[in-house]
């Protein structure tokens, strides 16, 4: 099969591209621009573009396919030819779907946590070496690829997001995997350039819920109120299994896991974390893993790159990022670690980065949201917010919204670069959330704070 990529250099995109080619199939790809690490291993496998631009002459009848990335524009001139050839043109879920046809696919969705849930589930398959065919929204240790398709594998992974699946296809991505088994972590309104109420975002999960193929298993998070109520009221001839978060205790930072052998020590901590785990414990069950070996596996889990990432510490310090941007996930990491780390002092930095983080309006939804931290600070960039389109937003706003009087608030990258480096760390934790980078935060300079 001869497949050609309109936006190769996504992180999905790439990743897909890669695998396609790992499968055998002829790829090719065009990009206005990529990045690292989309272009280094793009490069590594002979798939980078030679150079960078939209080229029409590189779409003819020879082409059996065409995946379109969300980074296309509905005028590509590519795309364009390839609707004048009258070509196959696929989102990436959608071909997904085609190459998992005869498959048992199993999608995770929610507002939060399915990145999480996703990586826990292919570690706990991975330490058992049972092989299985994937998409996960983040690199995995131990993985070389964030996708792998096989003609083999009776069983796919699917991370299930809601977001729009291509330009000319303006359907949540999670509504095309017609899942055997999935789950839903939790519901907290996001994307709202896409889903303008919360009404509107909640129903998307709905329509997920009855794309369960009949007889499919849903494994949802009976603790949120939202969750429970779509799925439970769904008529959908569905079998329904609920968790929660599971017994447990900290002592000296580590977390310990209430289990039949006894308390068991873990990598990662936080209530959504080990909510997180009990979801992927009911998913390895249906994929033929007993509460034992997942135990067993679990146990070695330090969680999905960026998504509460260790990156410094000693006996008095420690240095924490993640990929928290919304409301209830910065509410939620921000708990956690407090819970964590109660005898120190907690130094919570959020940088406000996504359309609906820089939105007026939505601004008001982060009410509380960095209350657990002892220290708040809040970095944006009005220069994002004019590249976004976006109105003007300003500190008095950013203030009212968060409800709290002693918010630290930075505007300049430099600013915000030269407070932490003033800090001293010692018996604190320090937490760095953002989907961003601080306008050029190296963290790795941050390890000689520590």
């Amino acid at each position: 099969m001869n497949i050609h990529f309109i936006a190769i250099g996504g992180s999905a995109m790439h990743n897909l591209a890669i695998a396609l080619h790992l499968k055998g199939y002829q790829v090719s790809g065009s990009d206005d621009t990529i990045h690292d690490p989309s272009k280094s291993r793009l490069e590594k496998y002979g798939l980078l573009p030679s150079e960078f631009g939209w080229f029409k002459e590189k779409i003819s009848s020879d082409l059996d396919v065409i995946i379109l990335g969300m980074h296309a524009k509905k005028d590509n001139p590519e795309l364009l030819e390839a609707q004048k050839l009258g070509l196959k043109i696929y989102s990436y879920p959608e071909f997904l779907y085609e190459q998992s046809i005869d498959k048992t696919r199993v999608v995770i969705g929610g507002s939060h946590g399915k990145t999480t849930i996703t990586s826990m589930i292919l570690h706990v398959l991975n330490y058992h070496e049972r092989e299985v065919d994937y998409m996960v929204g983040a690199q995995l240790e131990g993985f070389e690829t964030m996708v792998h398709l096989t003609k083999e594998n009776d069983f796919i992974v699917l991370e299930g997001d809601e977001y729009l699946s291509s330009p000319i296809d303006r359907r949540p991505k999670f509504h095309l995997y017609k899942p055997n088994i999935a789950l839903i972590s939790g519901i907290a309104w996001d994307h709202i350039n896409v889903f303008p109420t919360f009404e509107n975002y909640v129903d998307q999960f709905r329509i997920f819920t009855d794309s369960l193929i009949h007889g499919g298993s849903m494994v949802y998070n009976e603790e949120d109120p939202v969750v429970k109520e779509i799925v439970e009221s769904s008529e959908n001839s569905i079998k329904k299994y609920s968790y929660g978060t599971p017994e447990y205790t900290i002592e000296n930072g580590i977390t310990y896991l209430d289990t039949s052998d006894g308390d068991m020590p873990l990598e990662i901590f936080g209530d959504h974390n080990l909510q997180n785990l009990a979801g992927a414990k009911w998913i390895c069950q249906h994929m033929g893993i007993d509460e034992d070996d997942f135990y067993e596996a679990i146990s070695s889990f330090k969680g999905a790159s960026k998504r509460l990432e260790k990156i410094a510490e000693n006996d008095k310090t420690v240095v924490f990022k993640d990929f928290a941007h919304s409301p209830s996930k910065v509410d939620a990491t921000t708990k956690a670690v407090k819970k964590q780390y109660a005898d120190r002092t907690v130094v919570a930095c959020l940088e406000l980065h996504t359309y609906s983080s820089l939105n007026a309006d939505f601004l008001r939804e982060y009410e509380g949201a960095l209350d657990s931290a002892d220290v708040a600070v809040v970095f944006y960039s009005p220069h994002a917010v004019k590249i976004k389109q976006l109105d003007e937003v300003t500190v008095d706003q950013i203030g009212d919204a968060f409800k709290r009087d002693d918010l630290i608030i930075y505007t300049n990258p430099s600013d915000f670069k030269a407070f932490l480096f003033r800090q001293d760390l010692q018996d604190k934790a320090l937490l760095l959330m953002s989907s961003g980078n601080y306008g050029g935060l190296d963290f790795n300079e941050l390890k000689r704070l520590v």
